[in-house]
């Protein structure tokens, strides 16, 4: 079964409250979504306008990401919008895909197609 991927993009209204939302996102956010059965979380601070930052879950496969959201998430984004209400001006974006097989650093010698 192919990994799944899980993406939350997160867009601030400013600096002060994006270094606010990185504080509380990482560690103690994104490993207590490992903990409850992602794969690992890879945090990136976006550069270009607008503000933002995404969080890179990997769920062993859809089942597990499946039971995550069911049986996890509720509460967790309970505890975002309690630190990030809706009045603060931050947003939330969340998106599902499959991850295609990684390519492998020395890929010099492949032809195209």
């Amino acid at each position: 079964m192919p990994l799944v991927a899980y993406t939350v993009t997160a867009s601030l209204p400013d600096a002060a409250t994006r270094d606010r939302y990185l504080a509380w996102l990482h560690p103690a956010h994104t490993a207590a979504v490992v903990a409850a059965g992602a794969q690992s979380a890879s945090v990136v601070k976006l550069s270009e306008p607008p503000l933002q930052v995404q969080v890179r879950y990997q769920f062993a496969d859809e089942h597990t990401l499946e039971t995550y959201l069911r049986d996890h998430a509720p509460a967790l984004r309970a505890d975002g919008l309690k630190a990030f209400p809706p009045h603060s001006g931050v947003t939330f974006r969340r998106e599902v895909g499959v991850l295609l097989p990684p390519i492998f650093p020395d890929v010099r010698g492949v032809s195209p197609g």
